[in-house]
Parts: C-alpha cells; sequence; structure tokens
C-alpha cells in the first residue's frame, strides 16, 4: 500500500511539476493559434518535426566528437569471419555510439509536446535505462577493449531490473493497474486472459522488452538496416497507440480503451522524425553507427510501447524484420550444435545475403520493403477480428 501510494504521488508530482508546450493553450485568448498545442495532431507533428530537426541538428556536432575521442566502431577480424571481414573493410573507423543522437531528440520531443501520464513516464524511464545499458557496453568494447562488452547475464539481469520497474508503476497506477494486466492477441475482439496475475504480467513483458531490445540488436549489422526498419515499426504503433485512446474508434475496431494512449502516440511520432534524421547520417556508406546505445534501447521502447498498447502479440508481425533476424540466430545456433552443420553461411540473416553475393544497399532496401510490408500486415489485423 505504501509503495502505491508512493508511485501515484510521484506521477501526481510529475503531471503537476511538468510544464509542457500543451499549457499554452490556456492563452488561446492572447493568440488563438495557441489553441492548436490542444489537439492531439497537432503536438504529434510537432514531436515528429522536433526530434528531425534536433537529430539532424545535432548528429554532425555528435559525429566529430566521436571521430575525435575515437570512439570507432570494432569488427571482427578475418580470422572470426572470413569473407565478412572483407566486405565491412572500408567501415573502421567510422563512430559509433549515435544512440545518444536518437535518444535526445526523442527525450526532448516527448518531454515538451506529450501530456506525462503513467504511460509515458514508463516508456522514457525503459528507454533511458536501456540507454545508459547500451552506452556501458560500447564503452566497455572500444574504450576498455573488451571485446565481449557488458556480459550477457548482466544484461539480461539489468533488463529484469527495468522491467520490474515499468510492471511496478503500471501495477499501482490507479488508471492502469487493470488495464495493463489484460492479454489481449490479434484476431480476437475480447481479452484471452481478462487480468493476468503479477508474476504472469513480469515474465510476459520481460520476454516482450528482451526479446525486442535483443532482436534490434542482432538487426543492427549494415548501414541503415535497423533504423530503417524502426521507421515502419514505429509508424504502425504510433496507429495503435492512437485508436486506442480513441474511444470511439477503440470501440469501433473492438480494442481495449486505454485513457491517454494517444500521448505515447506522440511518442512514437518522437521516434520516428528522430528514426528518419539518424537514418540521413546512417545511411550506406554511413557516417555513425548507432551502436548498443541505440539498438538496445530502441527494441526496449517499442517493446514496452507495444506491451503498454496491448498489442505484443502484433510486434511478432509488424517487427517481422526482427523476428526473423533473431530466429535466424537461434536456429544457426542449434543446428551448429545438434548437427555440426549450419543452416546459413552466416548468422544474422542480413551477412547470408552479403556472402552470397548481394550489395549490402541491395539486402537493406529489400529488407526495408519487407518491413514496410510486416508493418501494414500488422495493423490490418485492427479490422481483422
Amino acid at each position: 500500500y505504501e509503495m502505491s501510494a508512493s508511485l501515484v504521488g510521484s506521477e501526481m508530482c510529475i503531471r503537476d511539476s511538468h510544464l509542457m508546450l500543451f499549457d499554452l493553450a490556456d492563452f488561446e485568448s492572447y493568440f488563438g493559434p495557441l489553441r492548436l498545442f490542444k489537439y492531439l495532431s497537432f503536438r504529434c507533428a510537432c514531436a515528429a518535426a522536433m526530434a528531425f530537426f534536433v537529430a539532424m541538428a545535432s548528429a554532425p556536432c555528435a559525429i566529430r566528437v566521436l571521430r575525435a575521442i575515437k570512439f570507432g566502431q570494432s569488427f571482427r577480424t578475418k580470422e572470426e569471419v572470413g569473407r565478412l571481414a572483407e566486405l565491412h573493410e572500408s567501415k573502421k573507423g567510422t563512430p559509433t555510439m549515435g544512440g545518444v543522437i536518437i535518444f535526445a531528440a526523442v527525450a526532448l520531443s516527448s518531454v515538451l509536446f506529450a501530456r506525462m501520464n503513467a504511460l509515458v513516464f514508463t516508456a522514457l524511464l525503459v528507454y533511458s535505462a536501456l540507454t545508459a545499458l547500451g552506452f556501458a557496453d560500447d564503452y566497455l568494447k572500444i574504450v576498455k577493449k573488451n571485446p565481449k562488452g557488458v556480459s550477457g547475464k548482466m544484461k539480461l539481469a539489468v533488463q529484469a531490473a527495468v522491467t520490474l520497474a515499468a510492471c511496478a508503476i503500471l501495477s499501482f497506477s490507479p488508471e492502469y493497474s487493470s488495464i495493463m494486466r489484460e492479454l489481449w492477441i490479434p484476431f480476437m475482439k475480447y481479452p484471452l486472459v481478462s487480468c493476468m496475475p503479477l508474476w504472469f504480467m513480469f515474465a510476459f513483458m520481460f520476454l516482450v522488452l528482451a526479446g525486442s531490445s535483443n532482436a534490434i540488436n542482432l538487426t543492427d549489422g549494415i548501414d541503415g538496416l535497423a533504423i530503417g526498419c524502426t521507421v515502419s515499426a514505429a509508424l504502425a504503433y504510433a496507429v495503435f497507440t492512437y485508436i486506442a485512446g480513441n474511444s470511439i474508434a477503440a470501440e469501433y475496431l473492438f480494442l481495449r480503451y486505454i485513457p491517454g494512449s494517444g500521448e505515447m502516440t506522440v511518442v512514437c511520432c518522437a521516434l520516428l522524425g528522430a528514426s528518419m534524421a539518424f537514418l540521413w547520417y546512417n545511411a550506406h556508406p554511413a557516417e555513425v553507427f548507432m551502436g548498443d546505445t541505440g539498438s538496445l534501447a530502441l527494441g526496449g521502447l517499442i517493446g514496452i510501447t507495444a506491451f503498454m498498447s496491448l498489442q505484443p502479440f502484433t510486434l511478432v508481425i509488424v517487427g517481422g524484420i526482427f523476428v526473423i533476424e533473431a530466429m535466424s540466430v537461434i536456429l544457426q545456433v542449434a543446428s551448429y550444435k545438434t548437427t555440426g552443420k549450419r543452416i546459413f553461411l552466416m548468422s544474422p540473416i542480413h551477412h547470408h545475403f552479403e556472402i552470397k553475393g548481394w550489395k549490402e544497399t541491395k539486402v537493406v532496401i529489400r529488407f526495408w520493403i519487407l518491413s514496410l510490408i510486416f508493418a501494414l500486415a500488422g495493423l490490418a489485423t485492427l479490422k481483422i477480428r
């Protein structure tokens, strides 16, 4: 009870102390156009635009700093990966940790244009914590010359701690505690489970967060691939969160109405804008890589958004490329350990196609096309119920 009261009190303090741009709507009597800040669609557009311009403006400076302090991406040797090392020879020295560019743009735009509630607070908490984890991983690899970075067990431990914090915030929020314990799956009009036990909610949330985070991390292997697929996923979940936060649209499409979910649309639009700006510099030949600082955090942000919009299983469809990338690694390892043979020339699967002779840009563009198709397929589940 004391923990619940503390969390509720903290949430109220955040709301009361956080002055956001939509408060300018209160002054519309002095300047009529300020009323636009009342509208969610306007704030979404502003968040996307601001995130785009913040990332575009800050990237050149960040790239110069990262290059000056020699935070370059480390690559495996020819003895480790064979021909792939030759294909990626030209990438040596390219600065990494570019995920901080995306983080700064998304966080600033979300704080300014989203109405702070438990959903937005939880999303930004998860995103911030996993950005710090990714930064530590990159730092150990680059500065400390530790090729393994943060150990796998430590990553899982941090992801579990972040999941526990997110689960606690949502569980003790009077507005969302009952809603977040519902388990929905695509193609059904009603929840599969109306009230998940807390232990199951934690375990399931951890599976979604860790799975999404690690899947995007695996996808981040060639210029523009991961961030381009993130654009499709962000766009899809912008639609999901908007509909969930609109009582009329949610009722029409047999979705659970989630009060305040529209504010997560602002976060998704900020992510969309920042991702497109980062893609400008990450497109082949990349001027900067996002590193684990970006990939681990982006996966966590998309995962928690999917969970809070009650669309976690739809993430398997929307993030189809991420699923394929992760499954290719799992199948490769399983096959090699059990039979001594490899299914793919190399995993994740994008490297398989590179070694087969596809140009890097061809792999990326074809995967982008598939990512967009998967996102549209995920959105199609809204009508198939």
